[in-house]
């Protein structure tokens, strides 16, 4: 009886350790995988970033205004900005300094 007792307890440990042991390569191959992602995607961060620093340099956006634009831009007060929004087919238009103008 002990032997039996013996050999059902050492299947067992191996079983355990079968499955304990697959189921660590999988999170390790999951662990990876995802750090591989993290590695690639820092990357391509860095490079879209690198790339918007580039294009919107005040020397590019006007190289940009000459070459595409020609004089169709002009310069503009920010102050002067208006914001409108659409409320129930209601036109609101919202000054910079908060205040509202409401149109018909």
């Amino acid at each position: 009886m002990k032997k039996l007792f013996l050999i059902f307890f050492i299947i067992f440990l191996i079983i355990v350790t079968t499955v304990t042991k697959n189921s660590t390569k999988k999170l390790e191959s999951q662990i990876f995988n995802i750090r591989e992602n993290i590695s690639i995607l820092k990357n391509k961060h860095e490079l879209v970033l690198l790339d918007y620093n580039y294009l919107t340099t005040p020397k590019k956006l006007m190289e940009y205004q000459s070459k595409y634009f020609e004089n169709n831009l002009i310069p503009l007060d920010v102050n002067k900005i208006k914001k409108i929004k659409q409320k129930n087919n209601e036109l609101t238009i919202i000054e910079p300094n908060k205040t509202k103008i409401k149109n018909e």
